[in-house]
């Protein structure tokens, strides 16, 4: 079981905040911060846009990201959200046991 960090962008602080909640409640994430204001340029329908997102970092395990990733799926308002696991290359262990025990 290895610790991951879920980069996930949202239209707004609301959608963050209920997503985030969710994640925690139902165990597929430890701790969900929210950074609530954003600026994000990308393509869409062959276009430049820019909007302000929210984002959520979800700390949880690898052996928990494609239920996580299932979830925010069902949760979300984008047709394409982005979730994207990062790898955690090192951490606290006390803090990695804390993080653990939120998912039992």
């Amino acid at each position: 079981m290895k610790p991951i960090i879920t980069y996930i962008t949202c239209k707004d602080r609301k959608e963050a905040d209920r997503i985030g909640r969710a994640l925690v409640k139902e165990k597929l994430a430890s701790c969900a911060n929210i950074i609530p204001a954003a600026e994000s340029i990308y393509f869409w329908n062959g276009k430049i846009q820019k909007d302000r997102e929210s984002i959520i970092l979800a700390k949880t395990f690898d052996v928990q990201f494609r239920a996580l990733e299932q979830r925010v799926k069902t949760l979300h308002s984008y047709t394409t959200p982005c979730i994207i696991a990062l790898p955690v290359s090192s951490s606290n262990k006390k803090y990695l046991a804390w993080s653990a025990e939120q998912l039992l």
